[in-house]
Formats: C-alpha cells, sequence, structure tokens
C-alpha cells in the first residue's frame, strides 16, 4: 500500500492535478504536491514510464496536459480489498447511508461502484455493523461481510470459533449484529449450542457457514446495549477479582469483557467470566495498576501463579558476579 509521502502515492497525485488542471505548470504541480519542481517533473516521468501519455508545452500559456483521449483505467477491486475498504472507513465511526459527512458520502460512492453481488454485501456489510473509533484488532474481510450478510437476511450460521492456540469449538448461532467496540468486531448472537446470548470476537471465527435456517432477532433490539451487558457473561471459567481501591478509580482500567465491577468496602470487586485465563491475567489484570486479590475461579488462580513464576524467574535469572 502506498503511504502518503511516497512516490508512487505522489505520483498518483499528480496524475489527479492533470486529470483535472489540463495546462497546470511544473511550479504550481509542485506546490499542490508539496515537493520541488524537480521532483514534479520527476513524478511526471513516472507517469510516462507507466505508460500515460502526458504532454508538455513551453511558455507563459504551457504547462503539463494528459494527451488528447487518454482513457483512465477503472479501478477494480477484489472482494477482500472492497470490504477491507468499508472497514478501514468503518472503524473511524458509523456512516449510515445519506450521511452527509465527506467520509460518509464517498464510501456511498465507492459502494455504489461496485459490481451489483459485492456492492450489495458491502452495503450489507455498512449498514449491519454498530461501530466505534479505533479497532485494535481487524478480522478477515470475508468472515466480517459473510457475517454481516446473515445478519441481513436474518440466516442462522455455523461458525468455528478459536479463543486461544489448540481451542477451538463449532457453534450454530443466530448473528443478532456485527458490532465494533472496545477496540474490536464482535459478533452479537443467539448461542444454540450454550442457549444463551454470546458476544464472539470476529477476528477469531474461524469460518462461517451458512443454513437454510432464519431467525427472528429480539424485539427493538440495541446491539450495542445488548454487547455491553453480555461482553463478560458465559464463558467457561468464572472469575472473581478484589481490588484495594475504589470502583471510580478502578472502573477505567476494566474492559468491560472483564466482568460486572460493584463497590464492596472501601474497595471494589470484580465479577465475569472467561474462555482464557491467560489472557484474562496477561493482557488485563496485569495493567491495573492497583493492588488486587484473585478470590476465584481456580483456573484464573492458576493462570496467575504461572504468570507470576514467569516474571520471577526473568527478574532472578542473572549470572553471579565474577571473582577476581
Amino acid at each position: 500500500m502506498a503511504t502518503e509521502s511516497s512516490p508512487t502515492a505522489r505520483a498518483l497525485r499528480a496524475l489527479e492535478v492533470l486529470q483535472f488542471s489540463p495546462g497546470v505548470q511544473a511550479g504550481e504541480l509542485a506546490e499542490r504536491l508539496g515537493v520541488t519542481e524537480r521532483a514534479a517533473r520527476r513524478y511526471v516521468e513516472i507517469l510516462r514510464e507507466a505508460g500515460i501519455p502526458v504532454e508538455s508545452s513551453r511558455g507563459p500559456y504551457g504547462g503539463y496536459r494528459l494527451g488528447r483521449g487518454t482513457r483512465l483505467p477503472p479501478v477494480v477491486f477484489t472482494e477482500a480489498e472492497a470490504l477491507g475498504l468499508v472497514m478501514a472507513a468503518l472503524d473511524g465511526g458509523t456512516f449510515p447511508a445519506g450521511a452527509e459527512d465527506v467520509t460518509g458520502a464517498a464510501l456511498g460512492k465507492v459502494i455504489r461502484a461496485l459490481p451489483d453481488a459485492l456492492g450489495r454485501k458491502a452495503a450489507e456489510l455498512r449498514e449491519n455493523a454498530s461501530t466505534a473509533p479505533a479497532p485494535r484488532s481487524r478480522p478477515h474481510p470475508a468472515v466480517a461481510g459473510e457475517l454481516a450478510a446473515a445478519v441481513a437476511d436474518r440466516s442462522v450460521v455455523d461458525i468455528t470459533y478459536s479463543n486461544r492456540p489448540g481451542r477451538e469449538w463449532d457453534d450454530r448461532v443466530d448473528p443478532w449484529a456485527v458490532v465494533v467496540r472496545h477496540g474490536y468486531w464482535y459478533l452479537l448472537c443467539f448461542s444454540h449450542g450454550r442457549e444463551a446470548i454470546r458476544t464472539y470476537r470476529v477476528d477469531r471465527v474461524r469460518s462461517v457457514r451458512r443454513s437454510a435456517d432464519t431467525f427472528t432477532p429480539p424485539a427493538d433490539l440495541d446491539p450495542v446495549a445488548v454487547l455491553e451487558e453480555n461482553l463478560g457473561i458465559g464463558w467457561d471459567f468464572e472469575t472473581r477479582v478484589r481490588f484495594d481501591a475504589p470502583a471510580g478509580d478502578v472502573s477505567e482500567w476494566i474492559h468491560p469483557a472483564m466482568g460486572k465491577l460493584t463497590a464492596s468496602g472501601t474497595g471494589c470487586v470484580l465479577n465475569g467470566s472467561t474462555g482464557n485465563p491467560e489472557m484474562y491475567v496477561q493482557e488485563w489484570l496485569a495493567c491495573v495498576p492497583y493492588q488486587f486479590h484473585i478470590e476465584g475461579g481456580p483456573e484464573l488462580c492458576e493462570a496467575a501463579r504461572t504468570f507470576a513464576r514467569r516474571i520471577a524467574k526473568a527478574v532472578n535469572h542473572r549470572k553471579a558476579p565474577r571473582r577476581v
């Protein structure tokens, strides 16, 4: 991918200037590209080397222009590229159809320019993903696209999910919504296997297979609110952690998927569940800058002991001083 300051990106920007400002002179082109005149001429040469006819003429009315009859090739996206582009735009916020925001308008143009089948899938992804900014992990576009399409069609799907290396299982779910929240893409769904609401991270969904069955989502579903209520519920291992600090201080360090935080005396208690005790300890608890005590469950306690031994070994692993 070309960055904003790469030669390829500036050459493409030069092509855009030539397309919409025929007769532009080297000085003006350089100014619009933010480079020297010598560099601007080099970008024109890059275009010529790529087979794009750029004509030039001297004098006060001269300048650069595209050759008469030049037809630029259309931009063609693969399915993964098109869906990835929609996902990248959604990462920065929600852009519903008809949005006045320029990014939303541009996104709509891209979607309308896609072939029918691909454009429909991209539009469904846009329509059915409730978003919040700055995701830390983006799933494969094809997986997100299939799930968004299933949400739109109300199709029951079979998924393969993995929440840690070597731990993988299948589940049949009613996909209620795809939600971008707290830096991750989530599938909010009803699990047939567990007969309960589940929140699966889309980047951990390994495959999606549609069934012939359909479902009816809950009436007046608020995907973001329901996701928040269920992020830390229903996983394999129960968790309970007590903090020696007020809930107001601790809360800003608690990811909603860790569970529910409640005040208790001068401190607070976090009750929840997890499918990955090691991740819970190493990525979440270890980042909380307050003293805490793990009161349950046994899997979380063992994960904390293992992590503590590894850290202690790293600190104590020193060479004995050389004797002289």
